[in-house]
Order: structure tokens, then sequence, then C-alpha cells
């Protein structure tokens, strides 16, 4: 599945750009679409933008592929809104980012969660990404919230020994996604469901094929993908996400070199180097 970078255009959403955007991931091969997450840059939309990507990403895949929504926040009262907001846009699932900045305990990240599982009934794959929100889902609060017969899975982005500990913890119906490009085989490989990647938005076929084979357990298959993308995956981690992303979609011709503040576009220097040159290697620049 493949986490959605957010097209502008002087700083509204490129709408033009989207759509072309979209139909290339389904003709890739990418199970699901995840706008508004963290590669969609969800923190500088507002509600009215936020509301209409998902709604946009809907009316866009028709049905050929489910929408997974980025719908969190660091107020429970506004994550039930906007994950409001995403059923009524007709998404199939909400991703669900734990709060950030305010670093809630366990117990107010559990009571978080199950306040947004309650209020809507959509299903919600919880989103595990300490470095971002300050705060770690333990394994007990995750296999605890598992419980909620709307919260289904979990996005995983923290170390390995977190993830088999997450492994242990749940039912095995429980799914978890790779948060990480770079562990996308190896999760998989521990009986993960799959990957919400970034690169996918560059190379969504190769990203399908690497999940596609790590899942069937053609190992010596993924380990190749893997070693061929590796240097995209790690290249576009050189600054934070998503500025090495819309640098590589505009070199693409995809979508305007634009980010929002506080962001700003990549510049010149080793980082830009290094992503035009994994660029290049996988054939994707000529020059």
């Amino acid at each position: 599945m493949v986490a959605l970078a957010t097209p502008f255009n002087g700083n509204a959403v490129d709408w033009k750009a989207f759509g072309p955007m979209i139909e290339r991931q389904i003709a890739g091969g990418s199970s699901a679409l995840v706008p508004c997450g963290s590669t969609g840059e969800a923190a500088t939309l507002d509600h009215t933008e936020h509301a209409e990507v998902v709604r946009f990403a809907v009316e866009q895949a028709r049905g050929r592929v489910p929408v997974i929504a980025g719908t969190g926040s660091n107020s429970t009262k506004e994550a039930i809104n906007l994950t409001r907001a995403a059923k009524e846009a007709g998404a199939s699932a909400a991703l669900m980012i734990s709060p950030y900045y305010n670093r809630p305990n366990q117990e107010g990240l559990k009571r978080h969660y199950l306040a947004v599982a309650d209020a809507v009934d959509l299903p919600i794959i919880l989103y595990n990404i300490p470095i971002r929100t300050g705060r770690a889902l333990d394994p007990s609060t995750i296999a605890e919230l598992a419980k909620h017969p709307n919260i289904i899975g979990l996005k995983e982005s923290d170390s390995l020994d977190h993830t088999l500990d997450v492994f242990a913890a749940v039912p095995p119906d429980f799914e978890i996604y790779s948060g990480d490009d770079s562990t996308t085989l190896t999760v998989i490989a521990l009986g993960g469901a799959g990957v919400i990647t970034t690169i996918g938005n560059l190379v969504p076929r190769e990203m399908a094929d690497l999940a596609e084979a790590a899942a069937a357990g053609d190992l010596p298959r993924a380990r190749t993908i893997h070693a061929r993308l590796f240097p995209l995956m790690r290249t576009c981690f050189g600054e934070p996400n998503p500025i090495p992303l819309k640098h590589a979609l505009s070199l693409l011709g995809l979508c305007r070199d634009e980010v929002r503040l506080p962001l700003v576009p990549m510049g010149d220097g080793k980082a830009r180097n290094e992503l035009v040159g994994a660029l290049r290697g996988l054939g994707l620049l000529k020059s």
C-alpha cells in the first residue's frame, strides 16, 4: 500500500497532478491508497483540504483499490472528526498515528484510540512511529487495543526488537504492516501483512513485486528486489520525509517540487546527489 504524497501548486493541492499519480499507483500494482499520512503532509492540510484529498482519492480509485485515510491527531476530538469525515468521503479504513507532542502515557494512548474506535464504525490501523510522536505504543497496549473489533492492524515504524514483541503479543489475525520501506522484507518474513510504502510513489511496481515475493516465501527474489531498491529507500530519507520524495517526483515529472512550510525543498548537496544517483541506478533518470 502506498502512502500518497500530496502534490501542491502555489500552496494549493494540485488536483491535475494528483489524478495521474493515483492512476500510476493502481496500474503499478499498489493494493491500497493511503492519503493524508506523514508522506502526504497531513499536518499542514487544513480540515477542508484533508476531506477533499480523501474524497478525491476515493473518487479517482472508483472501487478498484481501497482508500485508507490518515486521520490521526494529537487531539482525540479532532481525530474523531477527521475519521468521521474520511468515512463520509468513502474511505475503507483509517490509518491513525499516535498523538504527538503531548506525549500521553500508555493509558492515555489506549483511551485515545478506543474513543475513536467507539465513535466511528470504520476499521482502524494503529500507527506506531515514536521518532515522530515521542511516545511508542507498548506491545501490551497494542494487544489490548487489538481486542476492539474496529482496530484491525498496526503500521510499525519502531525497532526490530519492538516489532518482535508486538508479533508475540497480538493475535494471529491482527495485521502488522511495515512502516519503513527498508524493513518490508523483514516484517513480511516474520508474518506481517505488507508495507505502507513511501518509495512506492516512485516505484509502485517494484515495491508491489517485493511485497508479493516476500509474502509468497520467494526469499531469493525478494532479497534481490530489496537489494536493488535499498539505495533509493535510504536516500529518500536523507532529509525529513517527504522532502526527498517530492524532489524525486519532480525529477520524474510527476508533480512540482513543492512542500509546505515549515518543510522546505531539497537543496543541492550530498543528499541530493545520492538521491539522483539512486534514481539513475534504477534507470528512472537517464542523465
